[in-house]
């Protein structure tokens, strides 16, 4: 059995305490670049289309806890063409996806109204697709005064 004097104890201490705290900043670190791989991913690879959504989101918002965002989508939601998917993204929050929603043509409308959390100033994405497979991307910086996302 070997023996572990004090010098080694403690250097194996400081080695364990740094591995338990490297996936807390590797993941801070990927959670920046998520917001672009998964519209990446959203995009298929296609180009957006400018002018058919629309994003309402305040330029600075006091609290970032309840910051609000409405977005809707130019659309004659029949069943030949209709909005499918909006998805909302966060870049400088914990984890990227804020929201998905899904429509179907009876839905009437591709229009939403939520109540976001934003854990700093930052770029709020918003993108939406169709059943044609066009797609729509907005993109909204928002200064926010009093973190949202502890």
């Amino acid at each position: 059995m070997t023996s572990i004097d004090r010098r080694r104890a403690l250097t194996l201490g400081a080695g364990l305490a740094i591995l338990a705290a490297a996936p807390f900043s590797v993941g801070s670190a990927l959670a920046a670049n998520d917001t672009a791989e998964v519209a990446k991913a959203f995009l298929g690879g296609k180009e957006p289309i400018k002018g058919k959504l629309t994003v309402d989101l305040p330029e600075i918002a006091e609290n970032g806890a309840t910051v609000p965002l409405v977005a809707s989508v130019d659309s004659p939601m029949t069943e030949a063409s209709h909005v499918t998917e909006i998805l909302v993204l966060a870049e400088a929050n914990p984890t990227a996806n804020v929201v998905r929603f899904r429509f179907t043509p009876a839905s009437g409308k591709a229009d939403v109204s939520l109540r976001i959390r934003l854990s700093a100033t930052q770029n709020v994405w918003v993108l939406a697709k169709t059943n044609t497979g066009e797609v729509y991307l907005e993109k909204k910086m928002v200064k926010v005064t009093i973190a949202g996302c502890g």
